[in-house]
């Protein structure tokens, strides 16, 4: 034999009666205040996903900079790398003279300072580009953050309004229904302006 008991609270109770139909017909008040909370459950969904979707695009441009960060930085590098060659080149033919037979390693080694100079060009522009597009890159996260930060505001005024239009159903206050849908609309203006942005 179970030793447990059941006790009931008196929420219980009026749940029960409610569900099984007694207390004289439906309740207008709640049933508005349960399409309200449905619709502003509706409202809070699509903000929250448009909040979560602004900021991984966010995330997804701040990793593509990074990238592109460190791939400007190998351009730079390999920039610097062919200036060190062609100033070694430059010294090569510039101590070329002291040497026998100096024409020929002159020659050469003005060839490859020159090659060198011509080589580095090409690496400077895809290192500035590179650079261009991190600093777009940076600046379209930075955007999309700040819509994240709207988008969650906005859901945040929305489960506040859910949570007032549930005190609101148990304590039957048309202020407290006033101010749940205050702040529910502050919400939606909110979203709006996110969405506009």
């Amino acid at each position: 034999m179970s030793e447990d008991y059941e006790v009931h609270g008196p929420h219980d109770h009026a749940v029960e009666h409610a569900a099984a139909g007694h207390g004289g017909g439906r309740d207008p008040f709640a049933g508005r205040m349960a399409v309200m909370t449905a619709i502003l459950a509706s409202i809070g969904a699509i903000l929250a996903y448009q909040s979560g979707n602004s900021e991984n695009l966010a995330l997804y441009y701040k990793n593509d900079a990074a990238i592109r960060k460190t791939e400007a930085a190998n351009q730079w590098a390999w920039y610097q790398a062919k200036g060190e060659k062609q100033h070694l080149a430059e010294l090569g033919a510039a101590l070329a003279v002291l040497t026998p037979n100096s024409g020929e390693a002159q020659r050469r080694f003005s060839t490859d300072a020159d090659r060198y100079r011509k080589q580095k060009e090409p690496i400077r522009v895809q290192a500035e580009l590179l650079e261009k597009q991190v600093a777009q890159d940076d600046a379209h996260a930075e955007e999309l953050l700040h819509g994240h930060h709207r988008w969650a505001q906005a859901t945040t005024l929305i489960q506040i309004s859910i949570a007032l239009t549930a005190i609101t159903l148990l304590t039957r206050r048309k202020w407290l229904m006033w101010t749940s849908l205050g702040v529910g609309a502050a919400g939606v203006v909110l979203g709006a302006l996110a969405f506009f942005a």
